[in-house]
């Protein structure tokens, strides 16, 4: 009895110590904190929906009452999603042109350890949510999944601020890391309603590195995202119970044949080029608009001169009595991934079968005298040129549905065709199993867009999108051929929008690129760069502010000895010179002609004469209370000409900032940088500082190694290192990262 009273003694205390743990009010207010933020993003997503679709079915309604009018037809189904795209432009650049773009650019940068101002500001949350909504209700052939990661990043910074006391976010850049990684995953899962493709998704679009122990924070808040986004639906009367955001119905007990293995790996192989394609000519299309004519240049207009022409192009290719009829025109994004997705077969002898399989949404798709097969073909090469295009609007835009949406189409274009070649389909046994062009659709749209993407993460999105996993060998073996395909050929395209706004990011290096480990920080370091000195008088620091664009500098001993000993902020050297403490008292005459200067024994002494040889550690000693320092007249004169001292003991200093040797490879400063998301590092020799690299530093010299790592060495002497140099010798900024 003693025994078993003692061991259920020591398991009460474990419980109790347990319930301590998790039960505390930092650990509290973290879960009310990812809870909130999941269900203020859904909210916000559903809202978004909401008007979108409003906004859609008001354009199609338009149309159709003037069907007694060809032109006013026309006219309205151009001007309607013109008007809307001119709002979403003049309303972001007025309010906020940092709302631009994806979000997922910038969110990588920042999680990266990079500070891009005005980026999470309340403001740029009004403007990408209202041009946003304004730009997708166009009908333009753009998303929201990656605004909506930028989107909650915003929330989950105000909330931080305003909202909650979110203490381990605000103690240290790490616990702001762990918010951010929520942040993005609650982003995604309310898009599709998917709480483990969100998660996934943003750990491979946003961090290079990643920390298990905040794994469940994104879970956590996903979830609760994904749970609010389709209860939302059910409230709504949408749905009668939650359910996938595109259920299907796909056969479970024969989902498809081993010979169809075959055509699921061609859907892979094309996807990676096309992925790799798609990337190559968004970066082309951007360049040819950085070049476009003088006569734009000169117009007071410019700024809406391309988004009018866009917008009126891909009306027109899109109206339904016209070329429309030919690409499902009519239909709106979502109406076509559900009839893309559709289990059973549209075509036979090569067109839209008659019978009852054809719904009001399979509708657009069909043409009396143009079988599926052309219909697809043409909705897919438009609609490539046309996503490519439009997300290079100055509009928020996000970039995975609408190559989400081509790879649907791309896979039921093959399912279509394996349909017409095997029209009896497969036996097994006594039974006869038809192909189901569905699920070549949920394959192409997982690989496509993980080709764009460079994510493998796309293959669980589509399982919880359409709530089936019957199809997850193929779509698992075409996303990783197509992710093979496109990463050896171009660079996602998130990372390629980072090179086209040339953004501070690392890119990404091998392992086996021996080139950066024959590299050292030495060669590619500042080496001209500002410093305060310890013994620095009131007029040397007020030049080495004035002279400097940085905010932190490093802190030497001497300018002798330029032994490193700390970092300090620009703006806490402003505030020292503002304070009378930090000043030297008036000299006081003596009988015998010398001056004397008074100081506390609580301060550093700060009142010596500048001496050029004077060192910290002389500094640092204690002077009594009231102690006083006499100074003949050849000193005193002297110590009038160079000032005071200036006192760093009410100064906040970092003592250890981030340095490296001078002989530390390129290879190993990319995995700390990276690692430690660090933006600057201060290159040291047996202590004394010899020069600093940024991140912008590092990221020019990895580049233009990578760009020539290829190139052929015709002189022994013009090695690797040397190209490197030139490359960085080239660049127009090759100043350090202004923090």
């Amino acid at each position: 009895m003693p025994e078993r009273s003692k061991a259920v003694k020591d398991v009460l205390a474990k419980f109790a110590k347990i319930r301590k743990k998790y039960t505390s009010p930092q650990v509290v207010t973290e879960f009310l904190f990812l809870l909130i933020l999941g269900i203020i993003m859904a909210l916000l997503s559903f809202a978004m929906d909401y008007t979108i679709e409003k906004c859609q079915k008001a354009h199609y309604w338009l149309f159709l009452e003037l069907r007694d009018s060809a032109v006013l037809q026309y006219f309205t189904w151009v001007v309607f999603p013109l008007i809307f795209i001119l709002f979403s432009i003049g309303f972001v650049h007025i309010v906020s042109p940092q709302a631009i773009g994806s979000g997922i650019p910038e969110m990588k940068t920042i999680m990266r350890g990079v500070v891009l101002h005005e980026y999470l500001t309340f403001r740029v949350l009004v403007a990408k949510m209202v041009g946003l909504t304004s730009a997708i209700g166009s009908r333009l052939p753009i998303g929201k999944e990656g605004p909506f990661v930028h989107i909650a990043s915003i929330v989950a910074t105000l909330m931080n601020k305003l909202v909650l006391p979110f203490s381990t976010a605000s103690e240290n850049e790490y616990s702001l890391h762990e918010m951010f990684g929520a942040a993005c995953a609650v982003g995604v899962a309310c898009n599709f309603a998917a709480p483990i493709g969100g998660v996934l998704f943003s750990i491979e679009v946003t961090a290079t590195y990643f920390a298990v122990r905040n794994y469940w924070r994104g879970f956590f808040s996903a979830v609760c995202g994904a749970f609010a986004f389709r209860l939302l639906a059910v409230w709504n009367a949408k749905e009668e119970t939650i359910t996938a955001l595109f259920k299907t119905n796909f056969r479970v007990e024969f989902p498809y044949d081993l010979q169809e293995l075959i055509a699921f790996v061609a859907i892979g192989i094309f996807s990676g080029f096309a992925g790799a394609l798609f990337v190559y000519v968004h970066r082309k299309i951007v360049e040819f608009f950085k070049r476009k004519p003088n006569i734009f240049k000169n117009m007071k207009m410019k700024y809406f001169i391309q988004p009018i022409a866009v917008s009126i192009l891909m009306s027109t290719l899109t109206y339904p009595n016209g070329l429309g009829q030919l690409m499902a025109g009519e239909l709106t994004p979502k109406e076509k991934l559900d009839t893309l997705f559709d289990n059973e077969t549209w075509a036979k002898l090569g067109y839209i079968d008659e019978s009852n399989v054809v719904v009001d949404s399979q509708e657009g798709w069909k043409h009396p005298t143009v079988n599926i097969f052309a219909t697809l073909v043409i909705f897919i090469v438009t609609h490539f040129l046309m996503s490519a295009l439009a997300i290079t609007l100055p509009i928020p835009c996000g970039i995975f549905m609408p190559v989400f949406l081509i790879g649907a189409a791309f896979g039921r274009l093959v399912g279509e065709a394996m349909a017409s070649l095997y029209p009896d389909g497969f036996h097994s046994g006594e039974k006869i199993y038809r192909i189901v062009p569905g699920g070549y659709a949920v394959v192409g749209a997982a690989s496509l867009s993980g080709a764009v993407t460079h994510t493998i993460s796309t293959s669980v999105i589509v399982f919880e999108l359409t709530g089936q996993i019957s199809h997850i060998l193929p779509v698992m073996i075409a996303v990783l051929i197509a992710n093979a395909i496109a990463q050896w050929l171009q660079p996602s395209i998130y990372d390629s929008i980072i090179l086209i706004k040339n953004l501070p990011y690392i890119p990404y290096v091998g392992t086996n690129n021996k080139q950066l480990r024959d590299i050292y920080v030495e060669d590619i370091m500042i080496r001209d760069l500002k410093f305060v000195s310890y013994t620095s008088t009131r007029k040397d620091l007020e030049n080495d502010i004035k002279n400097t664009n940085l905010k932190i500098l490093p802190l030497v001993d001497s300018k002798e000895s330029m032994i490193l000993i700390g970092s300090v902020q620009v703006s806490n050297l402003q505030d020292l010179l503002n304070n009378p403490e930090a000043q030297g008292t008036s000299p006081s005459p003596n009988a015998d002609g010398s001056s004397t200067y008074s100081c506390h024994k609580t301060s550093r002494c700060n009142l010596f004469p500048a001496d050029k040889g004077h060192s910290a550690e002389a500094e640092l000693q204690h002077v009594s209370s009231f102690d006083t320092i006499e100074l003949d007249a050849e000193n005193k004169s002297c110590f009038e000409q160079t000032d005071l001292l200036v006192n760093f003991g009410n100064c906040k200093i970092n003592p250890s900032p981030f340095q490296l040797v001078e002989r530390t490879s390129l290879y190993k400063a990319h995995i700390l940088f990276s690692l430690l998301s660090v933006r600057r590092a201060y290159i040291t020799s047996y202590g004394k500082l010899v020069g600093v690299v940024s991140l912008k530093e590092l990221s020019t010299a990895i580049q233009g190694t990578l760009e020539h790592r290829h190139e052929r060495i015709h002189s022994p002497v013009r090695n690797t290192k040397t190209q490197m140099q030139e490359h960085l010798l080239s660049q127009n900024e090759v100043t350090p990262l202004v923090d």
